[in-house]
């Protein structure tokens, strides 16, 4: 299958080429990282001055690479001396020692090394040290909406924006089809499925796999709003399920570090300090988030997209907190170097107490930042109130700001 250029991921990979820095793609498993690596590939692989060697750990041809001593023998016997040498590791923490492999090629002179890998961890212990800051990290997230209109090639209209709140972002649901709901489903279940036994149960040595699958089932439903260890242990004890904090909490940082959920903390809007406690969780996929869901889209639509805006923040490059304000909260406080966006999402507004429930609390902030209501209101495309800009949902999904 033809593999297309997310242009985003590709045009940040390229202007970190030849600077001196191990490119690191980090995402849950099959958010398209791998496609990320062939398009590199596929972009460079003629021009003439590039040798390109490439490693897929997840390809059985690349088997017997399982130590870092491997993988200098396979590198060693394809580096060309005098030409700009890239070498692509996908899936690098399933070698052992790779980090000290990846530090020595990275040094020589014209050569550039990038890698992927499904672990948060992977860039947290040696590699980190051994680099000292010498790595950019790259998240690689789901299909935004315009890549998936483009993926499976849909027009953009309510229609399909409903089928990708519904199914998600996964690039390989381009393979699968969207023709049939029963095959999208069975794609979605073997990909979660993947992700805990392989990202979870395996490399953590998981014991207590059902309350796993209860837990995860929970932040499905809990999506978006505010939880903590303590109140879901006791939730969990009124089921008839005695379990701590801690566990809840151990477990909340396996998810995260496979990229299935992100945790995202309060931010004293007024004290500019985060808060401790009381997190939300969103899920990277909108299509996994709602395979663990109980009930059907009508029953969690404001969930799904409120988690949807949250995603589009993350592919737009902001660093995103839950805002809270003496009055109430506000769905989120985006910042960039520079830049604080503040958005509050609603399903739609359609009387002036749901109005004044969305655009009060942006309204009591007292300074010059941007401020957006973002909502599925019909015939919506943009309108601003009071120095508060009302974008549309599908508008804001496809364009941004």
């Amino acid at each position: 299958m033809e593999v297309l250029t997310r242009q985003h991921y590709a045009d940040i990979v390229d202007s970190w080429i030849g600077k001196g820095n191990i490119i690191a793609l980090v995402g849950s498993r099959r958010v398209g990282k791998s496609y990320v690596l062939k398009d590199f590939i596929q972009r460079h692989k003629d021009e003439p001055d590039i040798n390109i060697i490439f490693i897929d750990k997840e390809k059985k041809a690349f088997k017997k690479i399982k130590t870092k001593d491997d993988l200098d023998a396979w590198i060693e016997a394809r580096f060309i001396q005098g030409k700009h040498n890239c070498i692509l590791i996908d899936e690098a923490q399933e070698i052992e020692q790779f980090e000290e492999s990846v530090c020595n090629w990275y040094t020589e002179d014209n050569t550039d090394v990038i890698i992927t890998g499904s672990n948060s961890k992977m860039l947290s212990g040696e590699l980190a040290t051994l680099l000292s800051g010498r790595h950019v990290e790259v998240r690689v997230h789901p299909l935004c909406y315009s890549e998936f209109l483009q993926f499976h090639n849909l027009p953009d209209n309510d229609e399909s924006l409903m089928t990708y709140l519904n199914y998600g972002g996964l690039p390989g649901l381009r393979k699968v089809g969207l023709g049939s709901d029963e095959q999208v489903w069975a794609y979605l279940t073997s990909v979660f499925n993947t992700i805990m036994l392989k990202d979870i149960i395996e490399r953590h040595d998981i014991r207590n796999i059902p309350f796993l699958n209860n837990l995860i089932a929970f932040y499905a439903d809990t999506t978006g709003k505010l939880t903590s260890a303590n109140s879901i242990s006791k939730y969990m004890k009124s089921q008839e399920e005695n379990v701590s904090s801690n566990l809840i909490l151990l477990y909340r940082g396996f998810y995260a570090e496979a990229y299935l959920i992100d945790v995202v903390s309060r931010y004293d809007i007024h004290g500019k300090r985060l808060f401790e406690s009381n997190e939300k969780v969103y899920w990277d996929d909108l299509g996994l988030r709602n395979l663990k869901a109980e009930g059907g889209m009508d029953s969690y639509i404001e969930k799904v997209i409120e988690n949807a805006v949250y995603k589009q923040l993350c592919f737009l490059g902001y660093e995103v907190h839950v805002g809270v304000l003496n009055a109430g909260e506000v769905d989120f406080v985006c910042t960039k170097p520079g830049k604080t966006v503040y958005v509050q999402v609603s399903y739609i507004i359609s009387d002036e107490s749901t109005r004044q429930r969305e655009f009060g609390p942006l309204e009591k902030i007292k300074d010059n930042h941007p401020k957006y209501v973002i909502s599925a209101t019909p015939l919506l495309t943009q309108r601003d109130e009071n120095g508060i800009t009302h974008l549309s949902l599908r508008k804001f999904l496809k364009e941004g700001f």
